[in-house]
């Protein structure tokens, strides 16, 4: 067997017999790992400076697991030649439709149920591929200037792109300087991609990149990339803020940056969109 075969059965009883590779995201390696026993795996395989991101995941889905339906993280290991694997168990998906779409509502608004004292969390993770510092603050304004917006700005003139950092910063005060949520348990980069449904119509998330902040950041992210959020979500997550949408710009803010930093040009009219309707 080869080393990370002897790793997988060594950690999860069972040689594996058949891998095939799947869609699972653009970072790693994702496969159907079929053991001997008859178990189907969800697998993640990463070499190098990515081997850090699978390590991440795996603390975050155990961190949410109790509060959301969650791939359930079977092992996490590295096998003698460096290769870092997750596990998780199989899950059949298929789209959102409004039975799930009423599920997700219910289970998001119990995961922002679940609060804390303080923005941010313990330990740092990646929103991506880059990386996420959840340094705790006591006021949101804080933790978003300086946690969220700071460092992406900072990051994209790293990669060439100018934006006037001082009138985003002094736009966030504007927008948030009287708005002080209470810190809820946040998946972190909630787009529709990362929520799919189960055979029970019951939705199912993955790919957290989790901290304690405002929970309509999550929500600002489901529509970012999905469109107006289905009235069936609305009326099993409950009563919204009804000035959320003034807010919702600054927090695809953060997201349209991050995607500038990852893929590139093509999302910097993303990012101009985002402080066009601040500045507004």
């Amino acid at each position: 067997m080869t080393a990370f075969d002897e790793s997988i059965a060594a950690t999860l009883g069972s040689k594996p017999i058949d891998s095939r590779p799947v869609g699972g995201g653009c970072i790693h390696d994702a496969r159907r790992l079929i053991l001997a026993d008859g178990r189907r795996v969800f697998l993640k395989l990463a070499r190098g400076e990515t081997t850090d991101l699978l390590a991440a995941e795996a603390q975050g889905l155990v961190l949410l697991a109790p509060h959301i339906r969650m791939p359930r993280v079977l092992a996490e290991n590295m096998a003698s030649d460096g290769c870092r694997w997750l596990a998780l168990e199989w899950l059949d998906l298929s789209p959102l439709g409004n039975p799930a779409w009423e599920n997700l509502g219910r289970q998001l608004a119990s995961l922002h149920a679940v609060t804390a004292a303080r923005h941010g969390l313990d330990h740092d993770n990646f929103i991506g591929a880059t990386q996420q510092s959840n340094r705790m603050a006591d006021s949101w304004l804080e933790f978003y200037q300086e946690q969220r917006l700071r460092p992406q700005i900072r990051l994209a003139r790293l990669n060439g792109h100018a934006f006037p950092e001082a009138d985003i910063l002094n736009a966030a005060e504007r927008f948030l300087s009287t708005h002080e949520p209470t810190p809820a348990l946040l998946h972190g980069d909630l787009w529709s991609g990362n929520a799919a449904a189960l055979a029970d119509s019951s939705a199912v998330v993955f790919d957290p990149a989790p901290y304690f902040g405002d929970p309509e950041t999550d929500l600002a992210m489901l529509e970012l990339f999905g469109g107006p959020l289905p009235e069936s979500f609305l009326r099993s997550y409950g009563p919204l803020a009804p000035d959320r949408g003034r807010r919702r710009p600054l927090y695809d803010l953060y997201h349209a940056l991050n995607h500038l930093n990852l893929f590139g040009a093509g999302y910097a009219s993303m990012v101009r969109r985002c402080i066009e309707a601040i500045r507004g």
